[in-house]
């Protein structure tokens, strides 16, 4: 797994070398605008995290660079919270600006369908990000940038089983959400067939972080079985670290979490958490850019999935993420 994980600068590079020379995308005239003048490029994104989250605004960090690098205009929205109403209306005002192309992620394909495929018919490119590896195709999206999530929480359940974990728990901050859903899944099915016993999905409200480590507190308090834990992000990793703390579990319960943030990387390199799942988030928000504006360009883009992961931070490579992480690259 480890294999996995590819330099931001490195995968940037060779993937735009990809984009460039696909074979199995239209001709230039079908690119939908054409020409030379990347001024004249806009692109709107959309996605179901806010900028001021520790892990969007990595994203969003790779967004802006992209803009940068690339000459063109880009606009970057999300709802307040994870709402797919609210994200569906922000993909209509989007794409009734008539961009040259749309970015997304896509954590729920029923709710968010409907407003894609209107851009889509509108003709107007879409790509996806972040959540939707396993829906994306249906909606007539043209590639996915991100990592497929049921393997990703597999790899950290079989690591985790065969660290000596036997009865597990995931920590969802969003039920609901295919894609965190999917790695609950993909850790139990990773965790049980290697030597775990059982896990439980445990629900919790990061709007409320105390009341997010109570809940985690009042669940291993009522179930001292419990000796794993996976979080499916930063935030809902940091209050699970707290409970662990206050209960004395500290090296009983083993935490590990999908994504990184400054909390994460140091609670790892202190051997209080086993791992972080990284998928590269920069790189899912600098990538998209990068292929909508040479689909503008020269009608070229990559399809499929562009797999930005699954790898491991462990103690013994978090020193060199935190560099990059103090840098909004990780």
């Amino acid at each position: 797994m480890k294999s996995t994980r590819i330099l931001v600068g490195v995968a940037a590079a060779a993937l735009v070398v990809a984009a460039c020379s696909s074979s199995a995308t239209p001709a230039p005239s079908a690119g939908g605008g054409g020409g030379s003048d990347r001024a004249n490029i806009s692109i709107e994104v959309v996605s179901h995290g806010q900028a001021a989250d520790p892990f969007w605004s990595v994203v969003k960090n790779g967004v802006d660079q992209a803009a940068k690098d690339m000459g063109v205009k880009v606009n970057y929205s999300a709802p307040d919270t994870f709402d797919m109403v609210k994200m569906a209306q922000l993909i209509d005002a989007a794409c009734a600006k008539k961009p040259s192309g749309l970015v997304i992620s896509l954590p729920d394909a029923a709710a968010l369908g409907p407003s894609v495929t209107k851009c889509i018919d509108a003709g107007i490119p879409v790509w996806s990000m972040n959540s939707g590896s396993d829906t994306y195709r249906d909606l007539g999206i043209k590639a996915h940038v991100g990592q497929t999530e049921y393997e990703a929480g597999f790899g950290g359940g079989e690591k985790l089983a065969k660290s000596g974990g036997k009865k597990g728990l995931c920590i969802n901050q969003e039920v609901g959400n295919a894609a965190l859903d999917l790695r609950c899944k993909g850790f139990t099915d990773g965790f049980t067939k290697n030597g775990g016993q059982s896990v439980e999905v445990l629900q919790v409200n990061l709007a409320d972080a105390t009341g997010a480590q109570q809940t985690v507190q009042a669940k291993l308090q009522g179930d001292p079985t419990i000796d794993t834990i996976l979080a499916l992000g930063p935030t809902g990793s940091t209050p699970t670290l707290k409970a662990i703390d206050a209960l004395g579990l500290t090296g009983k319960v083993k935490l590990a979490t999908f994504d990184l943030s400054p909390e994460v990387l140091k609670a790892i390199l202190a051997g209080n958490m086993e791992f972080a799942i990284d998928q590269q988030q920069y790189i899912q928000g600098y990538l998209p850019i990068v292929f909508a504006t040479l689909f503008q360009l020269y009608g070229t883009s990559p399809t499929g999935v562009v797999m930005t992961g699954p790898g491991f931070v462990t103690k013994d490579n978090a020193q060199q993420v935190i560099d990059l992480s103090s840098k909004g690259i990780r």
